[in-house]
């Protein structure tokens, strides 16, 4: 999942992933709170790619590769044991970005004090939350999961209020919250007593969405500020991710005896494309064509995770799940509109 964090609120563009945040406490338009000695760089990638690919292909590409996150981890998980789902995905997406930065001839961060914030951020943002989706994805669909996924930005924005001093409770932050709500609960089937869902897959999703905010108030609290650009930080986070994730499947779960091919493919490209690739992407959008309209992917995931779960995974869709995903989205984007704010474009 990606987000971008400005002084205002936590935004969810997406779960699946291991994004960074963003590094100001005054995030702009143009720079997306990219740190200053990567700005001008970061431009000039954005341009030259721009040229190669329009931004609403590359916008259209990343909805479809975290859309089908959540396919992935399903696959994955018939032949991995969910901690080791999730070691494969952040060890490729790790490696995937150590490439990025070699190509680029830039270093890893530096100080213990700013490792040992990554490797809390690591726990919130990679570690656990990998962990719990693929989980849950045992029991419950991957479309199901996606849309867990989506009740990130209405955690985020809950949390911010309580935990940031300059999000203040609105009406319409409430109302957006309260519309969330209850697209979870028909989402669920409240009104049949729950029938059908697994509680505890779906309790394992939703605490895997709440662990996003979580993450990014901690680090919005801790490594605002920090030297190094995004892509530095990120590889530095899945590093951490990677040995963290490594020695809890030594300690917990078996070697696995054989390497199927379709669930070895699928962790592969959750973490090569749906961590590395995935994140390029969403950095050069955002210093494209800012935050605003960038963040309007999170839209998108539910969709393409539920399509991509039918269609593929044969799973079966009643008409109250899509119901109840529209209306979690719409109030997710009610409760981080603000009156008067202005949308990047």
């Amino acid at each position: 999942m990606s987000y971008e964090v400005d002084t205002s609120t936590v935004r969810a563009m997406s779960a699946p992933t291991a994004p960074r945040p963003t590094l100001s406490t005054t995030a702009t338009p143009t720079t997306a709170g990219v740190p200053t000695s990567a700005t001008t760089a970061a431009g000039t990638a954005a341009g030259w790619r721009a040229r190669l690919l329009d931004w609403r292909v590359r916008f259209a590409i990343l909805s479809v590769v975290w859309g089908f996150s959540f396919l992935l981890i399903k696959v994955g998980t018939e032949g991995y044991a969910p901690f080791q789902v999730a070691l494969g995905r952040v060890l490729f997406g790790a490696l995937a970005l150590l490439a990025v930065l070699l190509v680029r001839r830039e270093k890893l961060p530096r100080g213990l004090r700013t490792w040992g914030h990554l490797s809390v951020a690591a726990l919130l943002l990679n570690t656990v939350p990998f962990s719990l989706f693929a989980y849950a994805e045992l029991s419950i669909p991957s479309t199901l999961a996606g849309i867990c996924n989506a009740t990130s930005p209405l955690w985020g924005m809950a949390l911010s209020m309580v935990a940031l001093s300059e999000d203040r409770p609105t009406r319409r932050r409430f109302a957006g919250l309260g519309l969330g709500f209850v697209g979870v609960l028909i989402v669920l089937g409240a009104w049949q007593g729950f029938a059908g869902v697994d509680a505890r897959g779906t309790a394992l999703a939703l605490l895997a969405a709440l662990c996003y905010p979580i993450g990014w108030i901690y680090v919005r609290r801790t490594l605002a500020g920090t030297p190094g650009s995004p892509v530095a930080l990120t590889g530095g986070q899945l590093m951490v991710s990677t040995l963290q994730l490594a020695l809890v499947s030594v300690l917990f779960t078996a070697a696995p005896t054989s390497f199927p091919l379709w669930p070895t493919l699928s962790v592969i490209a959750l973490g090569a494309l749906g961590t590395g690739m995935a994140l390029q992407m969403q950095y050069g959008l955002v210093t494209e064509v800012g935050p605003t309209t960038a963040q309007m992917v999170t839209y998108f995931i539910p969709v393409i995770a539920t399509a991509a779960g039918v269609l593929v995974l044969g799973e079966q869709l009643h008409w109250n799940t899509p119901v109840g995903a529209a209306i979690v989205l719409a109030g997710a984007a009610l409760s981080q509109t603000r009156p008067g704010a202005r949308k990047a474009v």
